[in-house]
């Protein structure tokens, strides 16, 4: 009953309409006007000139909400960005990763360089972003860099969510052209959403880890590897003949890590 309840409230978000936040605004709403009154009275019996209420600005719908940390990003992107501090490349690339997140935080203590088919301005502090196409032939680069990260991005390739090309094997070209860009020895950190593999259109892809593994595995050596379950809990250190590769740990929507070092002979 959930999942149904769940998959009618995001086609209602889909048409613009957000019953979540309507249920909480109008049960907020009340509490919302009670602490108005109450600040006034305050206001006038404590003010000492320095501030007084200009205007409504009413943010209601969060005083009863949960947490909204999207927690699959975050441990991602600073677990990656700890694994890249400690390795300390020459020269790091990421493609199409959170610019407020991962791209953030590596770019507090090192340069990096961002290739993204969507625009991203250009004046961000130890940031060099590139607008380009990861799936285009010519995206041109071979043996560019020795570490280079994508992080939540090849799910999306091909579905035309971000405008791109309709193309059912995108996500292979991406990963070629990836794999071709980084230097032999060097490292790739690589995620994706983890379950039973399917396209749920136009958001994303789902990867099963051991198909995952068998694509990756003849030109890569997996260094490490961890995820975040359907329960949002993260697991840093798996190891690498657990089982639970075979079934994806269980996940219907969870996020794989994989540490990748390029093989010598990957051709």
């Amino acid at each position: 009953m959930s999942k149904m309840i769940n998959k009618i409230l995001r086609w209602w978000a889909f048409f613009g309409f957000d019953f979540r936040k309507t249920v909480l605004t109008l049960y907020a709403f009340p509490s919302f006007v009670r602490d108005l009154r109450r600040m006034k009275k305050l206001l006038r019996r404590k003010n000492e000139g320095h501030f007084a209420i200009c205007k409504l600005y009413p943010v209601i719908d969060e005083k009863y909400a949960h947490n909204t940390i999207a927690w699959n990003y975050f441990f991602q992107d600073l677990w990656v960005a700890q694994l890249i501090l400690k390795n300390n490349p020459q020269k790091h690339v990421d493609v199409g990763s959170r610019i407020d997140g991962f791209v953030g935080h590596v770019a507090t203590y090192r340069r990096i360089e961002v290739y993204d088919i969507r625009s991203v301005r250009d004046d961000i502090p130890n940031v060099h972003f590139v607008q380009a196409d990861l799936c285009d032939e010519n995206f041109g680069f071979t043996d560019y860099c020795d570490s280079i990260s994508s992080l939540h991005v090849v799910e999306h390739l091909g579905l035309g969510r971000y405008g791109d090309k309709l193309d059912p094997e995108a996500y292979l070209k991406g990963l070629k052209n990836i794999t071709q860009a980084l230097q032999t020895e060097g490292i790739f950190y690589f995620s994706v959403p983890i379950g039973e593999q399917r396209i749920e259109f136009n958001a994303h892809r789902v990867f099963s880890t051991r198909y995952l593994l068998n694509l990756l595995t003849p030109f890569y050596k997996l260094e490490s590897f961890a995820y975040v379950n359907d329960e949002l809990r993260f697991f840093p250190s798996v190891m690498l003949n657990d089982p639970g590769f075979e079934d994806s740990f269980s996940c219907h929507y969870g996020c794989g890590i994989f540490v990748l070092r390029k093989k010598r002979n990957w051709l």
